[in-house]
């Protein structure tokens, strides 16, 4: 049995909008609170979800895996700088610009529940399943990065 790549697409929605659904409740049930590197990885998870959702409602599946490529590499990029942050203990990225910056877009300002960065990079330590929080985020946005790509190379829809 092949998958279509509506179906793909529809699959890689759902992990990413399920990622942020385990991101609220880190937050606001085990109050692990965010980080500036955390919520950059939120929107990214965001953007892939609505180009999935996007590509697999239209006829240009492809066009939407291309651009949903595009964030999650971002999002290995942002994950993995974390990553890096933790394994050097002493780093930081705290209380910094970025953090000043990300709390004053209108997503943060309207959506604080969901965007507004108040957590340290550093402490990013708790473990799911053996791993801390941001190898997770790693892990996914490698999946999703995956996924993308294949829908991009495969001859048939």
């Amino acid at each position: 049995m092949t998958m279509s790549n509506r179906n793909v697409l529809l699959a890689i929605a759902l992990a990413s909008f399920g990622l942020i659904g385990a991101a609220m409740y880190l937050q606001h049930v085990l109050y692990l609170m965010p980080c500036p590197l955390c919520v950059i990885q939120r929107y990214l998870f965001i953007a892939i979800g609505l180009a999935a959702l996007v590509g697999a409602l239209s006829a240009k599946p492809k066009l939407a895996a291309g651009v949903g490529l595009l964030p999650a590499l971002g999002g290995l990029g942002v994950a993995g700088k974390q990553l890096w942050v933790l394994a050097h203990p002493g780093l930081s990225c705290g209380i910094d610009p970025l953090e000043t910056t990300l709390n004053k877009i209108p997503t943060s300002e309207y959506l604080p529940w969901l965007f507004y960065a108040e957590g340290l990079c550093q402490d990013a330590t708790e473990k799911f399943m053996g791993l801390q929080i941001p190898v997770w985020s790693f892990i996914w946005f490698a999946i999703l990065a995956i996924g993308m790509g294949w829908i991009m190379l495969r001859k048939r829809a």
